[in-house]
């Protein structure tokens, strides 16, 4: 098929063991982290995905790495030749509902949490730092958005921690769904201990949303200035960052204003054609 199109340049979206361009046309393959890798290292356990990973690697004319920190831990890991690489940030879009907000339809004000929560996610210090504070138990409820119900081990641990179904509650639906939990809630919490990139903060950015989040990883090189930090191996440091924005108004304020600002530094269009350039620049 791609024999037929004769690209000037092939972009491949995953790992494969062969390329799928044809011969002599120049590949680009975009890394978004290195996850499976640094498990690994740490529990010795061998990936396949990592094995393809390396070989994608290893034939790309140009690198793509969507954060400096991911583009660190490919150079440490792999080893690749430095002058392939370019950093190109991620960005970010809604479908545009919060020119006409809605009411928030919580019944008690909440904190918000998006995404996968297994593992690296760290979402059981979360559920540990709003168990341990009585006033984040009466006063506000924790909503996890996104991927699956809790599993009957994230139901027991809830249960295990006195807390209840109506404190702790899941959430999905599309991404206007989302906005709207974005724009009313009183913080969104982000105790991830690894991320590539870490799409959730932007987008809780650019919603007016305060952004509590872990110090790990990539993490601060996109929140920047717009967030409060937190050491997320930390129970205490967790809850405390919880306790400070909502006791704050000053505070919640203040990383709204600086969130939104950060939030503007990134966008598809800003990726496209930072992207476009690595096309043009392996054709020249």
């Amino acid at each position: 098929m791609l024999k037929a199109i004769q690209p000037d340049v092939v972009h491949e979206t995953y790992y494969r063991q062969t390329s799928s361009a044809p011969r002599g046309c120049p590949v680009v393959i975009t890394v978004h982290d290195m996850i499976p890798e640094k498990s690994a290292a740490k529990f010795g356990r061998a990936d396949a995905t990592s094995a393809r990973k390396r070989t994608a690697v290893e034939r790309a004319d140009r690198i793509v790495c969507v954060s400096e920190n991911t583009r660190k831990d490919l150079l440490e890991l792999f080893e690749p030749d430095s002058r392939k690489i370019r950093t190109i940030h991620l960005g970010f879009s809604f479908p545009g509902t919060l020119g006409n907000p809605v009411r928030r339809s919580q019944p008690r004000p909440y904190f918000l949490y998006v995404g996968l929560r297994g593992g690296y996610k760290n979402f059981d210090n979360l559920l540990s730092a709003y168990a341990s504070q009585p006033r984040l138990r009466d006063e506000f409820d924790l909503i996890a958005f996104g991927s699956h119900p809790f599993t009957r081990q994230e139901s027991t641990s809830i249960d295990a921690l006195g807390l209840t179904s109506l404190q702790v509650r899941h959430l999905s639906g599309n991404d206007a769904v989302l906005e709207q939990l974005y724009a009313h809630a009183t913080a969104l919490v982000y105790p991830s201990l690894y991320e590539g990139f870490g799409i959730p903060p932007l987008e809780a950015m650019g919603s007016g949303c305060p952004v509590l989040c872990s110090d790990k990883s990539s993490i601060p090189e996109i929140v920047g200035d717009g967030g409060l930090y937190f050491d997320p191996h930390s129970i205490d440091a967790i809850a405390d960052a919880m306790e400070r924005v909502a006791s704050a108004a000053e505070l919640r304020s203040d990383l709204i204003t600086r969130g939104r600002s950060r939030a503007r530094l990134f966008s598809w269009d800003r990726c496209a054609a930072e992207t476009l350039d690595v096309y043009r620049d392996l054709l020249h």
